[in-house]
């Protein structure tokens, strides 16, 4: 019986070879992208499944709170303070080991946020037990002892082919920045395993102690380990007893929580209580702050897997709508098998194994598609952030063959239903009376939603290109070119600076803490009065004397920092017009002079002056109270105004490096580029994303659209024949082959226009510097479904308009 029902399939499709081919490819476009998101979640799920003590291996993460304890929402971080594995390991049962991860030694694990090109790898300091409990093995080296010494260093096998000759380089060193000279105490093996920590090398965290009391390094490790304020530089993992369950350590947490988070003293320390997040459910995940490691969020894979399901749903409708259409051909086949003894549910399975069968031939071409897909999704900075590699197994590949198979159920089992359902005695009575659907039916109610859905992604795709374009070319009211960014890494500013104002085509050096509106700052609470009862927050950067001048902003009251004022300079502050109404000054005249207090020291700074507003954060957000603070020994970078061409500028900065620091390299970029990149790699990518969908949905629908056309005018062709011989013109013809086709893609007009506009205006409202709906948005949308709708019809109706009629009615 199935060999009969694969028989009778393929008869059709090669007897049907024009719609076949249309179903096939329509499905297999659709289906590349929904086996492009299976890939992409089954490589995530696989991070840490290797781990044979993963169900008892745990992360703890912050959950924020208020001053009475009370969670005040807000995202969760996934880092927490230090001195939680000594509290748990001390005092608390249930709990076998706890291992910790440190930032500040080597890069950040993200490669877009600019790493120090002086520091040779990325990684953590670690717990001696983190090769343990992570399972990581050793080719060389001891894994007890491995990160017991401070200044000793666990490098992967990749980092120590990059760093040294030998193949064993077990008690070498290397220099990792500012922090000293660490001795390679292991490399470990190779592996395919996936892990969410990602690293290049593990440091001891007894090196931390060490960096502690040393005299250049206290300002960065003086107190980190004790720290119970402190929960951003490190991560906690909790390896249970076997016996014991999440839910006792939650206990032991809570109490902790208490006894050390909850009785700091002052009302305006950040707080945050403890959960556990099990290792299997970091990636994909929740959404969380600071990350350890590329970590996929759920509503990112939802996000991805809502629009591949658009596009599946409108290949399957393209099935759905072409197997009703033709389904009176095969009405007269229905009804003889059903005289002869077949079963409803026979001609059910015939009709259903026919869709699985072009779902699988969709399959193979959408392989192949695939592999074109695959290399554009590996280039998105999405896909670099996370590291993605989207490698297929057997467990994938068994996912592709049931996503196939589900397919072609979906898109075979309306068409089944209504098709098994045909009585025999009208078929085979008087065919012509049999109706599958009224005139305003599922058939065109299919083409509107296809013909709606992609117009809304057409006019989303043009939005987002225009709210891209308006963040690349928009004035943050301050100069960003002819300006390069140059990292310190450790060199004297003073020095550089200097060196670098002996060049002709040097303008102006500027030092400073941030780049402005790149999404970096710094952050803290300041008041009139201590007896006010609210700390006002401003975002502040760390500028010198030269800041102004070099971003080139206006001063519209008071002064400036000098360099005459020397360490004077520490004790004022200038804010922005916009502090000045966050202070409540009756204007900026008003506050000049005024003192407020710094609430990290509770110094007090006297305002000398207020610039104008400008943005200092991304344009998404509206401009906000900030302020500049003069702290030479926190600057970390210089910003470099220049005339002539960046390249000769470029050089100019590599010979003043050298002069001053031979023994680094100089790490610079441009100034208008670290502001613009965030925009790139976010809304680039959206634009990206959304693009192909929009050209895969349009595809798809102007395919169903010609099978449609194709349809209506086969079954015309003597109607036609007949009009044209009895006077009708071909200009008349096409218009009324035409109208009922056009008709459907302005009633898609009219309902996807305020839906795009409704749904996109979801997302504008939450940016401050916003692009609009303008007519002119919605005129270009218009135009590319119409036109592309146009052709689509005008394909068919135009070849059966100047068909001879005599081919058609010789017959007669």
């Amino acid at each position: 019986m199935i060999r009969n029902y694969v028989l009778v399939a393929v008869r059709n499709l090669t007897r049907n070879k024009f719609f076949s081919a249309i179903n096939i490819f329509g499905l297999a476009v659709s289906m590349s992208i929904g086996m492009a998101i299976i890939m992409l979640v089954a490589d995530q799920m696989m991070y840490d499944s290797f781990n044979t003590k993963r169900e008892r291996i745990f992360r703890v993460i912050s959950r924020p709170v208020n001053s009475a304890g009370i969670e005040r929402g807000g995202m969760d971080n996934s880092t927490s303070p230090m001195p939680l594995r000594e509290e748990l390991l001390g005092n608390y049962t249930g709990v076998e080991k706890v291992v910790r991860f440190k930032r500040g030694f080597g890069n950040n694990w993200m490669e877009l946020e600019g790493q120090n090109v002086n520091i040779p790898l990325t990684g953590f300091f670690a717990d001696p037990e983190a090769l343990e409990v992570f399972e990581y093995k050793l080719e060389f080296g001891d894994e007890k002892t491995a990160l017991v010494e401070p200044y000793s260093v666990v490098l992967t096998k990749k980092a120590a082919r990059k760093l040294f000759k030998e193949e064993n380089p077990l008690g070498l060193t290397l220099k990792v920045g500012e922090l000293g000279v660490f001795t390679v105490t292991g490399v470990l093996k190779d592996t395919e395993h996936k892990s969410h920590i990602v690293f290049e090398g593990l440091a001891s965290m007894a090196t931390v102690k060490s960096l502690a009391s040393n005299s250049g390094m206290q300002a960065r490790f003086r107190n980190d380990l004790d720290n119970w304020e402190d929960f951003w530089n490190g991560w906690t993992y909790v390896l249970i007893e076997p016996d014991r369950s999440k839910e006792d350590i939650k206990g032991h947490l809570d109490n902790i929580f208490r006894k050390h988070v909850l009785t700091i003293q002052n009302p305006e320390t950040y707080r945050a209580n403890f959960h556990l997040q099990s290792l299997t459910q970091i990636t994909p995940g929740k959404l969380i702050n600071n990350s350890i490691g590329p970590s996929l969020p759920w509503i990112f894979v939802y996000f991805l897997g809502g629009l591949a399901g658009v596009i599946m749903v409108t290949s399957c409708f393209n099935f759905t709508n072409l197997s009703i259409a033709r389904s009176l051909t095969r009405a007269r086949e229905i009804g003889v098998r059903k005289v002869t003894g077949a079963a409803r549910w026979q001609i059910f399975v015939q009709f259903l194994s026919e869709s699985i069968l072009v779902a699988f031939l969709s399959l193979i071409i959408a392989g192949g598609l695939l592999m074109v897909i695959k290399p554009l999704m590996l280039q998105l900075n999405f896909a670099r952030v996370f590291q993605w590699d989207l490698q297929a197994n057997y467990a994938v590949y068994a996912a592709f063959v049931l996503f196939a198979l589900a397919v072609g159920i979906l898109a075979g089992l309306f068409p089944a239903i209504v098709l098994s359902g045909l009585q025999p005695v009208k078929v085979l009575k008087r065919l012509e009376n049999v109706k599958m659907f009224s005139k305003i039916g599922l058939r065109k109610a299919i083409i509107i939603i296809q013909f709606t859905v992609s117009l809304v992604f057409i006019l989303s795709v043009i939005v987002l290109y225009n709210q891209l374009k308006l963040f690349m070319t928009k004035d943050h009211g301050f100069s960003m070119t002819n300006n390069i960014v140059v990292k310190m890494n450790n060199t004297s500013v003073d020095a550089l600076k200097t060196e670098l104002l002996k060049y002709s085509n040097i303008r102006n050096v500027s030092a400073a803490s941030h780049v402005p509106a790149s999404g970096t700052t710094y952050g803290n609470g300041f008041k009139k009065r201590l007896e006010d009862k609210d700390w006002t927050n401003l975002n502040y950067f760390l500028v010198d004397e030269d800041y102004l001048k070099n971003i080139e902003v206006d001063l519209v009251a008071g002064n400036y920092f000098t360099a005459e004022a020397g360490a004077a300079n520490k004790n004022h502050i200038v804010i922005n017009e916009e502090a000045v109404k966050a202070f409540h000054f009756p204007s900026v005249i008003d506050a000049i002079g005024e003192e407020v207090i710094y609430q990290a020291d509770s110094t007090r700074k006297t305002i000398i002056g207020v610039v104008g507003n400008y943005n200092h954060q991304f344009l998404m957000s509206g401009i906000e109270p900030m302020a500049l603070v003069y702290d030479p020994s926190r600057f970390d970078l210089l910003q470099v105004k220049y005339s002539g061409t960046y390249e000769a500028a470029a050089a100019t900065i590599d010979k003043a490096w050298s002069t001053v620091n031979p023994q680094l390299k100089v790490d610079y970029n441009d100034f208008e580029s670290e502001i613009k990149e965030f925009y790139q790699i976010l809304f680039g990518d959206l634009v990206n994303i959304l693009g192909v969908i929009s050209v895969l949905a349009i595809m798809i629908s102007c395919l169903g659209l010609l099978g449609m056309a194709t349809y209506t005018t086969e079954t015309k062709k003597k109607e036609i024949s007949i009009r044209k011989v009895l006077g009708s013109t071909d200009e008349a013809l096409v218009l009324l082959l035409s109208k009922g086709f056009l008709n459907l893609i302005w009633i898609s007009i009219v309902i996807g226009v305020p839906l795009a506009w409704f749904v996109n205006n979801l997302w504008l409202e939450l940016i401050a510097y916003r692009t609009s709906f303008s007519p002119l948005v919605i005129v270009s949308g218009i135009a590319i479904l119409v036109v592309l709708g146009v052709i689509t019809i005008g394909s068919q109706t135009l070849r059966a308009a100047f068909t001879n009629p005599v081919d058609n009615l010789k017959n007669e």
